[in-house]
């Protein structure tokens, strides 16, 4: 049996950055919501918010280590699978992932020693000050790692000499024509995965009558986040589909599952749910809502968009994979919009809290905890598996870009690589929902206020007993070339 190098190379990238987009998602936003807790501490004193702030900071220190792992694995298959690619656009993504070390992970290293082990080492606002610094770095990443993705996917700002990129406006190449659409859409992503997390944590202790003050003061917070944050994401969700539809029609069309147009005037239906069929390029089983989609992308009853049948076969993406994962992405934006909506109102009810009351809701709540990574993972599906058959949009194509290895040395390597991920990672997974299921504890000793006096410390929970992990639905920023450092 022959193996294919390039396909076999192209699902480890895809391995190896689904494992590693997780742990830097939720780390940006975990890390701004230290920051929140921190500061909500040094206003109130209230020991709550402190006994808070290192609950989730033990969970923030085994993500970022997983995150950083899995990162510097993926980095060496540049190298070793995709050799070709780094040699034509080494000069311009090169530059770009470097200067994510530089300004990012060296303020994030730098200060994350202050953050874990300094809190009775330095001062309350020195250690403050190293919490938002590492914030900072992990969406100063996000910004850079957005960069060179976006770069790949609308590229600008470039020459061509001896088929090699060479930046000519670097300007252009860093704020390339996707990067302010993919950057917020990114960012909003990342809030919300940790948003589910913090309010499915919160609704399990409340279904199980523990930590209950905690509990309720996150899911408000949560509650409160959400019904903000998932309106303004599909809003720029929304706004990223038409700046795709300008750069990467194709990529679209496959989303949409439009293979040809229609009559004059008849518009884009919105195809429900279809079994995308490549071979005979149509759709099998669809459901269909006329002039939908051309409402949402063309704004106009009527308006059209490039279908598949546009151009030729070998440079349309595949297609099922990108229309599955796109509705995924829409399903669980669309659950998440319901499921704060309803929250606030059972909120003002004051019903909420109650788990006689609202379980139902609660349980909602629990089932969603891992939402946004499985919205991440599909939403990264689409973006990658959308740009085929290209590494650059339009100018490299995937099959030019690999190494010359052998089947099955990457078959090999994949092999350990899942081997390896499945232990190391499955240990970290298993010592992050042991921490889950402790909970947040009070400090044996009260911290000291800056007058010298004690902050007495409070129980926060019933007594211990052993609580279930969180169940989910189904599951340093997450795009680059594929990925993040």
């Amino acid at each position: 049996m022959s193996l294919d190098p390039l396909l076999l190379s192209r699902i480890q990238f895809g391995f190896v950055i689904s494992f590693h987009i997780l742990f830097p998602a939720f780390t940006i936003g975990l890390a701004s919501w230290l920051a929140f807790l921190e500061w909500r501490w040094l206003r109130t004193r209230d020991a709550l918010w402190r006994d808070l702030y290192v609950f989730w900071m033990k969970i923030f220190a085994v993500s970022f280590g997983m995150g950083v792992v899995s990162g510097i694995v993926m980095s060496f298959q540049f190298g070793t699978n995709w050799s070709v690619l780094s040699e034509k656009a080494g000069n311009v993504i090169g530059p770009l992932l470097s200067y994510e070390v530089l300004t990012a992970f060296f303020m994030e290293a730098t200060f994350l020693g202050v953050m874990l082990f300094g809190m009775k080492r330095v001062s309350e606002k020195l250690h403050f000050f190293a919490t938002c610094m590492v914030a900072l770095g992990t969406l100063i990443s996000t910004f850079w790692i957005t960069s060179a993705n976006s770069w790949m996917q609308t590229p600008a700002g470039y020459e061509i000499v001896d088929g090699v990129f060479r930046a000519s406006d670097w300007w252009a190449v860093i704020f390339n024509p996707s990067f302010p659409y993919r950057l917020t859409h990114m960012v909003l992503a990342a809030f919300l995965t940790t948003c589910f997390v913090i309010g499915g944590v919160s609704a399990t202790y409340l279904l199980r009558g523990r930590h209950i003050e905690a509990a309720t003061r996150m899911l408000k917070l949560s509650v409160a986040f959400g019904a903000v944050v998932v309106p303004l994401q599909i809003f720029a969700g929304d706004l990223h589909g038409l700046n795709t539809l300008e750069y990467q029609p194709m990529k679209v069309a496959a989303m949409e599952g439009h293979w040809r147009d229609g009559a004059p005037g008849e518009g884009v239906p919105l195809v429900a749910f279809a079994i995308p069929n490549q071979t005979e390029e149509r759709n099998d089983y669809a459901i269909e809502i006329p002039r939908v989609a051309s409402l949402i992308l063309t704004h106009s009853a009527d308006g059209t968009i490039p279908p598949l049948t546009s151009v030729p076969a070998d440079q349309r993406p595949p297609v099922a994979p990108v229309f599955f994962a796109f509705r995924i992405m829409v399903g669980i934006g669309v659950a998440m919009l319901a499921l704060v909506l309803l929250s606030a109102w059972q909120w003002k009810r004051g019903r909420l809290f109650d788990p006689t009351r609202a379980r139902w809701l609660l349980r909602g709540w629990r089932a969603m905890t891992l939402s946004g990574f499985v919205a991440i993972l599909a939403g990264w599906y689409v973006t990658e598996i959308g740009r085929q058959p290209y590494t650059v949009y339009g100018l490299l194509r995937t099959a030019d870009s690999n190494s010359a290895v052998s089947g099955a040395a990457v078959a090999f390597s994949l092999a350990v690589f899942a081997l390896v991920y499945v232990c190391v990672f499955g240990a970290g997974i298993w010592y992050l929902l042991k921490l889950v299921r402790k909970g947040p504890q009070p400090h044996e000793t009260p911290p000291d206020t800056d007058d010298g006096e004690k902050t007495p410390a409070r129980p926060l929970s019933l007594p211990d007993e052993t609580l279930d992990a969180p169940a989910a639905s189904n599951s340093h920023a997450a795009t680059t070339t594929g990925g993040a450092t």
